[in-house]
């Protein structure tokens, strides 16, 4: 048996749940893992908050896209992983658990120098990062314009472009500003005004813009400062994409779910050599996944969340 954290029914995180449940062996092509920390997301609580539908017969919802920690069996015909290894995984479903069964696919080796919570909230915001920095071309000379650049996906994203050689602009609220200079960005505070802050730290102009916080005013700005639409992305605003004809990325989209798939082993190599920082702020007992949703679902400090089994 294993604990695991599932919805019992939709809307807040008082639908969470944690159950025991029968954790099978590993059939062909599957690993058993010992999960000792579990990335935690926003897509988390909106699996089950109603915003996909709130089909009775797809309760409980399972909850959980990202873990690390160590193989514990393997199944027949995986040879490229054995017992004892450290390991995360990524994407799974239902992670929120004290040991899980996924296939080998799911499996990237996690380096030594790699501490669990930093592996286990890689990942998922590293991946969207890679997509949306991929579609809209981000690189050597660039001026790029990142919203929410202290957020999960934002924070790897001003990292990633840096290391490409492009100069980047992050906005963030006011307690965040240190943080976002930290990463290598110069910030600037979101809110009225945003566009003349915007253009007065970029004189030079602004060549291309990542949204990753979906609010009309994150939208309305890159449209305003970044004079070809193509090289604006959103991994948000969905609808406003669609509506003025500029790039989004994820959203059940085929593409992005390979790219992110193919940027697994370089954000984990490169996270290993200390090139990449996943913050931490703040880890939760398993059993308290209710209230890491809660606390997520508002202001809270720049960084990831991690629950510990």
């Amino acid at each position: 048996m294993t604990k695991s954290v599932v919805a019992q029914s939709y809307g807040t995180s008082e639908a969470l749940t944690v159950v025991d449940v029968e954790v099978p062996p590993p059939a062909s092509g599957e690993v058993l893992v010992d999960v000792k920390a579990i990335g935690v997301n926003p897509i988390d609580y909106k699996l089950y908050s109603g915003a996909f539908g709130d089909d009775p017969e797809k309760l409980p919802v399972k909850v959980g896209g990202e873990a690390a920690g160590v193989v514990a069996a393997v199944g027949a015909g995986v040879t490229e992983i054995a017992v004892g290894d450290e390991v995360i995984v990524s994407p799974g479903t239902g992670l929120y658990a004290e040991k899980v069964v996924v296939p080998v696919s799911a499996i990237t080796p996690k380096p030594a120098g790699l501490g669990w919570e930093q592996a286990a909230g890689l990942l998922l915001v590293g991946g969207t990062a890679v997509d949306a920095l991929d579609t809209i071309g981000v690189g050597s000379g660039d001026t790029v314009l990142i919203h929410g650049a202290s957020g999960g996906v934002g924070a790897l994203a001003v990292q990633l472009a840096v290391a490409r050689g492009a100069t980047v602009v992050g906005t963030a609220g006011a307690v965040n500003q240190d943080y976002v200079r930290n990463l290598g960005a110069t910030p600037v505070v979101y809110g009225d005004g945003l566009e003349e802050r915007v253009r007065e730290v970029a004189p030079q102009g602004i060549d291309a813009a990542l949204d990753t916080v979906g609010t009309d005013e994150a939208v309305d700005v890159s449209l305003a400062v970044v004079k070809d639409k193509t090289r604006i992305v959103t991994i948000a605003a969905f609808g406003r994409a669609q509506d003025d004809g500029f790039a989004s990325v994820g959203g059940g989209n085929p593409a992005s779910a390979e790219a992110r798939l193919k940027a697994r082993a370089a954000l984990v190599e490169q996270a290993g050599a200390g090139h990449l920082t996943v913050t931490i702020a703040k880890t939760f007992p398993l059993i308290d996944a209710a209230q890491a949703h809660t606390e997520l679902a508002k202001s809270h400090p720049a960084g990831k969340f991690v629950l510990i089994p």
